[in-house]
């Protein structure tokens, strides 16, 4: 067997393997039968090849978007320092002008913390929202994906589940 015949077989061969660890969610790869009799390297082959054809159908690359890093919220460290920090800034100028600089201070560093507080929280459920909408959208491809993937398969005689 020649070097480029070597290379090409061990590619057919682990294609499946790397699909197969790249997608660990249930049912998210297609179950392929070899219905009308396909040799294990004859469906590693259909395999890698339909694998490239469909990815060039859709524009998805399922390897890609199984190691993609997962949406993960904005740093929202301090967001309560920060608040204090101006609510103590607005109090003692609130303060000073009604002639207690420091109770004006310490009113506005709490208000200010409550305020920051909120607005992290609020941030927090954005990214969370987002991290879901991310994550619906790379199922809607996967299945778009898996569906162009089945078509080439059972093109070439195989039961796909």
């Amino acid at each position: 067997m020649t070097a480029a015949r070597t290379r090409i077989a061990r590619g057919t061969i682990l294609l499946p393997v790397l699909l197969a660890l790249a997608l660990p969610e249930a049912g998210a790869q297609p179950i392929v039968y070899p219905s009308k009799g396909q040799s294990a390297q004859q469906q590693s082959k259909d395999e890698g090849e339909c694998y490239g054809w469909a990815k060039g159908q859709t524009g998805v690359d399922p390897v890609a978007l199984a190691g993609a890093p997962a949406a993960t919220p904005a740093q929202q460290r301090g967001q309560r320092v920060r608040g204090a920090a101006r609510g103590a800034a607005a109090g003692s100028v609130g303060g000073a002008i009604a002639g207690d600089a420091g109770t004006g201070a310490a009113s506005g560093a709490a208000v200010g913390a409550m305020a920051g507080g909120m607005r992290k929280r609020r941030e927090q459920r954005e990214a969370k929202a987002q991290a879901g909408q991310a994550q619906q959208q790379n199922q809607a491809a996967l299945e778009k994906y898996n569906r162009a993937y089945a078509a080439c398969l059972e093109g070439r005689g195989y039961t796909v589940k």
